[in-house]
């Protein structure tokens, strides 16, 4: 047994060598489970920590994530070891499709760090051929293991579709949240000024978002029946900073 030294955490009764040999085990473990916001200073994620992952393994790290963003606990992470570790290569858990919404940036209310997700951001969160294509790069080149659909309350798109606002090229992109518009089930007032309403149509939207994934890109529809990846759906709510997750 070593002997007791009081330089050492606990008093030193570890001796020096079990204290040596307690830190490198409690280390591997933080850079095993660590990463997407597990411990402070981690580094950018590898390809052996994303590979140790499986889909609902980083589905409830973002929840944890989450669960520290709203209770204002996020890591104190330190950025530039994260860009540095980053350079010479990027292993994203995860791609996430959410809105441009100020409000809502994802890798901050889910409390990511550099390299842990690939994020394309459009208006509505809505899918297209280009933001398929990207995820197609996500999943099937780079091999991340979810794609996450995030729309988000009191979503500005979402009115500006319920209201059929016509404007340049947005009057496109609004287009395609319509759909979502016909297809909610709801008896109250169907308008832009019924916060319920709207955020009825925005989960409608994440809905058929996520169906219209494996639809439109043969690719993505493989590797979901393959289960290499998962498509998840999610609402922010931007007043309680909470993240509701749904299949």
């Amino acid at each position: 047994m070593g002997q007791r030294d009081s330089t050492l955490p606990f008093g030193g009764w570890l001796g020096r060598r079990g204290f040596l040999q307690a830190a490198t085990a409690v280390g591997a473990l933080g850079l095993l489970g660590g990463r997407l916001g597990g411990v402070a200073h981690a580094d950018a994620l590898t390809k052996e920590q994303r590979a140790k992952m499986t889909p609902e393994d980083i589905i409830a790290m973002m929840k944890r994530g989450n669960e520290r963003f709203r209770k204002g606990e996020r890591k104190d992470r330190n950025y530039l070891r994260e860009q540095k570790a980053s350079v010479k290569g990027q292993y994203p858990a995860a791609v996430i499709l959410s809105c441009i919404d100020s409000r809502a940036p994802a890798e901050v209310i889910l409390d990511l760090g550099i390299g842990d997700v690939f994020n394309a951001r459009v208006a509505g969160n809505i899918e297209n051929d280009d933001i398929l294509g990207s995820m197609e790069f996500g999943c099937k080149v780079a091999g991340a293991k979810v794609i996450l659909v995030m729309g988000h309350t009191a979503c500005g798109a979402i009115k500006g579709a319920i209201d059929n606002v016509q404007l340049g090229n947005l009057t496109g992109l609004l287009a395609k949240i319509k759909p979502a518009v016909d297809a909610t089930i709801y008896t109250g007032e169907r308008t832009s000024k019924n916060y319920n309403f709207v955020d009825a149509v925005a989960r409608k939207n994440v809905e058929l978002s996520m169906s219209q994934i494996p639809k439109g890109s043969p690719v993505l529809k493989e590797l979901q029946a393959s289960h290499d990846m998962l498509i998840m759906g999610a609402m922010y709510n931007i007043e309680t900073a909470v993240v509701d997750f749904f299949s």
